[in-house]
Protein backbone atom coordinates (compact mmCIF):
# COMPACT_ATOMS: atom_id res chain seq x y z
CA UNK A 1 0.00 0.00 0.00
CA UNK A 2 1.48 3.40 -0.97
CA UNK A 3 2.43 5.67 1.88
CA UNK A 4 4.35 8.87 2.38
CA UNK A 5 5.67 10.49 5.53
CA UNK A 6 7.62 13.70 6.04
CA UNK A 7 8.53 16.18 8.73
CA UNK A 8 9.56 19.66 7.70
CA UNK A 9 10.59 22.73 9.71
CA UNK A 10 8.86 25.93 8.64
CA UNK A 11 9.29 29.54 9.75
CA UNK A 12 5.78 29.89 11.14
CA UNK A 13 4.25 28.99 14.50
CA UNK A 14 2.55 25.66 15.10
CA UNK A 15 -0.75 27.47 15.79
CA UNK A 16 -0.53 29.37 12.48
CA UNK A 17 0.26 26.21 10.51
CA UNK A 18 -2.54 24.30 12.24
CA UNK A 19 -4.99 27.07 11.28
CA UNK A 20 -3.73 27.10 7.70
CA UNK A 21 -4.01 23.31 7.20
CA UNK A 22 -7.37 23.31 9.00
CA UNK A 23 -8.75 25.91 6.57
CA UNK A 24 -9.74 23.22 4.08
CA UNK A 25 -12.11 25.47 2.12
CA UNK A 26 -9.07 27.26 0.66
CA UNK A 27 -7.30 24.10 -0.57
CA UNK A 28 -8.36 24.55 -4.21
CA UNK A 29 -6.33 27.78 -4.25
CA UNK A 30 -2.97 26.11 -3.57
CA UNK A 31 -3.04 22.33 -2.95
CA UNK A 32 -1.67 20.25 -5.84
CA UNK A 33 -4.43 18.32 -7.69
CA UNK A 34 -7.25 19.79 -5.56
CA UNK A 35 -9.82 21.11 -8.00
CA UNK A 36 -12.68 21.63 -5.53
CA UNK A 37 -13.54 21.15 -1.87
CA UNK A 38 -16.98 21.39 -0.28
CA UNK A 39 -17.63 21.10 3.44
CA UNK A 40 -20.87 19.17 4.02
CA UNK A 41 -21.07 19.77 7.74
CA UNK A 42 -19.12 20.99 10.73
CA UNK A 43 -19.58 20.53 14.46
CA UNK A 44 -17.62 20.99 17.67
CA UNK A 45 -17.68 18.18 20.21
CA UNK A 46 -17.81 18.46 23.99
CA UNK A 47 -14.04 17.79 24.00
CA UNK A 48 -13.48 20.95 21.91
CA UNK A 49 -12.41 19.09 18.79
CA UNK A 50 -13.95 20.35 15.56
CA UNK A 51 -15.12 17.67 13.15
CA UNK A 52 -16.10 18.31 9.56
CA UNK A 53 -17.10 16.17 6.62
CA UNK A 54 -15.82 17.33 3.26
CA UNK A 55 -15.89 16.30 -0.40
CA UNK A 56 -12.61 16.86 -2.20
CA UNK A 57 -12.32 16.64 -5.97
CA UNK A 58 -8.87 15.87 -7.33
CA UNK A 59 -8.14 16.24 -11.01
CA UNK A 60 -5.21 15.57 -13.30
CA UNK A 61 -5.52 15.76 -17.08
CA UNK A 62 -8.51 13.52 -17.98
CA UNK A 63 -8.85 12.00 -14.49
CA UNK A 64 -11.27 13.50 -11.99
CA UNK A 65 -12.33 11.81 -8.74
CA UNK A 66 -14.26 13.01 -5.69
CA UNK A 67 -13.91 11.48 -2.26
CA UNK A 68 -15.43 12.20 1.13
CA UNK A 69 -13.47 12.45 4.38
CA UNK A 70 -14.04 13.20 8.03
CA UNK A 71 -11.53 15.78 9.27
CA UNK A 72 -10.92 16.09 13.00
CA UNK A 73 -9.21 19.31 14.11
CA UNK A 74 -7.72 18.90 17.59
CA UNK A 75 -6.48 22.40 18.42
CA UNK A 76 -5.31 21.43 21.93
CA UNK A 77 -2.97 18.73 20.58
CA UNK A 78 -2.24 20.56 17.30
CA UNK A 79 -3.23 17.43 15.37
CA UNK A 80 -5.42 16.98 12.30
CA UNK A 81 -6.74 13.52 11.44
CA UNK A 82 -8.31 12.81 8.05
CA UNK A 83 -10.41 9.65 7.81
CA UNK A 84 -11.69 8.37 4.49
CA UNK A 85 -15.45 7.82 4.18
CA UNK A 86 -16.35 7.31 0.49
CA UNK A 87 -14.94 7.47 -3.03
CA UNK A 88 -12.36 5.75 -5.24
CA UNK A 89 -10.14 4.52 -2.40
CA UNK A 90 -10.25 1.30 -0.47
CA UNK A 91 -8.42 3.06 2.31
CA UNK A 92 -6.95 6.51 2.99
CA UNK A 93 -5.52 7.78 6.27
CA UNK A 94 -3.82 11.11 6.73
CA UNK A 95 -2.40 12.82 9.83
CA UNK A 96 -0.91 16.27 10.29
CA UNK A 97 1.05 17.26 13.42
CA UNK A 98 2.50 20.62 14.42
CA UNK A 99 5.22 21.05 17.07
CA UNK A 100 6.64 24.44 18.05
CA UNK A 101 10.38 24.73 17.43
CA UNK A 102 11.21 28.22 18.66
CA UNK A 103 9.45 31.56 18.63
CA UNK A 104 8.45 31.63 14.94
CA UNK A 105 9.10 28.07 13.76
CA UNK A 106 7.55 24.63 13.96
CA UNK A 107 7.95 21.12 12.68
CA UNK A 108 5.09 20.02 10.44
CA UNK A 109 4.52 16.28 10.20
CA UNK A 110 2.53 14.84 7.30
CA UNK A 111 1.71 11.13 7.06
CA UNK A 112 -0.54 9.50 4.49
CA UNK A 113 -1.29 5.97 3.35
CA UNK A 114 -3.81 5.02 0.72
CA UNK A 115 -5.01 2.27 -1.55
CA UNK A 116 -7.30 2.64 -4.56
CA UNK A 117 -10.30 0.31 -4.91
CA UNK A 118 -9.37 -0.36 -8.53
CA UNK A 119 -5.92 -1.74 -9.37
CA UNK A 120 -6.20 -0.05 -12.77
CA UNK A 121 -6.89 3.35 -11.24
CA UNK A 122 -4.11 2.75 -8.73
CA UNK A 123 -1.66 2.00 -11.54
CA UNK A 124 -2.71 5.09 -13.50
CA UNK A 125 -2.95 7.53 -10.59
CA UNK A 126 -0.45 6.11 -8.08
CA UNK A 127 2.74 7.71 -9.40
CA UNK A 128 1.01 11.04 -9.90
CA UNK A 129 -0.45 10.97 -6.34
CA UNK A 130 2.98 10.13 -4.92
CA UNK A 131 4.53 13.07 -6.76
CA UNK A 132 1.77 15.41 -5.56
CA UNK A 133 2.14 14.31 -1.91
CA UNK A 134 5.85 15.12 -2.09
CA UNK A 135 4.88 18.68 -3.09
CA UNK A 136 2.31 19.15 -0.30
CA UNK A 137 4.68 20.44 2.39
CA UNK A 138 6.13 23.02 0.01
CA UNK A 139 2.64 24.09 -1.11
CA UNK A 140 1.53 24.64 2.49
CA UNK A 141 4.74 26.45 3.39
CA UNK A 142 4.36 28.75 0.36
CA UNK A 143 0.75 29.41 1.35
CA UNK A 144 1.85 30.20 4.94
CA UNK A 145 4.40 32.69 3.59
CA UNK A 146 1.62 34.30 1.55
CA UNK A 147 -0.87 34.44 4.45
CA UNK A 148 1.46 35.17 7.38
CA UNK A 149 4.37 36.81 5.58
CA UNK A 150 7.69 35.27 4.65
CA UNK A 151 10.12 34.91 7.52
Amino acid sequence: MPQFSTSHRVKHSAADMFALVGDVENYPRFVPLCQALKVRGRQTGADGREVLVADMTVAYKVFRETFTSRVTLDRDKLLILVEYLDGPFRRLENTWSFVDAGERACDVGFDISYEFRSATLGALMGAMFDKAFRKFSKAFEARADEVYGGA
